[in-house]
């Protein structure tokens, strides 16, 4: 009976664990300190920064959506200034097993674009910009 209450013990013990941070023992890994804000890597412009190209994508994804009603969709960030339209310039079609569609965009802020291109989406995923050029007939701000 001893040697079953030892066992018994031992075993609810052993259960119980303590784990214990080295992360101050561990000087591989610089410490970070901050962030610093970088422009995103987006195929409109260099000048957006991440906050823009997410407020972009969104209008983008409603501008383009092939049960939406094709019309303009824009998009603004008020911390940095900058601004855009979407606008559909022809209805989905399908190219390579996704959903893509035609647009023509407009930015505005510090520096100024219009551009058209044509974005694609597999079947649930999100839109991704496949061409991108300036605007045919339009003049470089």
């Amino acid at each position: 009976m001893k040697i079953l209450a030892v066992g018994l013990v031992a075993l609810s013990v052993s259960a119980c664990s303590f784990s214990f941070g080295l992360s101050p023992l561990d000087d591989d890994e610089p410490a970070s300190t901050g962030s610093i804000v970088t422009n995103a890597v987006t195929p409109l412009s260099a000048d957006l920064n991440e906050e823009d190209w997410r407020r972009a994508k969104a209008a983008l994804a409603v501008a383009l959506d092939p049960q939406g009603p094709g019309t303009q969709v824009s998009w603004d960030n008020p911390d940095s200034t900058r601004k855009g339209t979407f606008t559909p310039t022809g209805a989905p079609f399908v190219k390579d097993d996704e959903i893509c569609r035609a647009f023509s965009a407009n930015l505005s802020g510090p520096s100024a674009a219009a551009l058209q291109g044509m974005a694609c989406r597999p079947s649930g995923g999100d839109w991704a910009i496949k061409e991108i050029k300036p605007l045919k007939g339009s003049a470089k701000a």
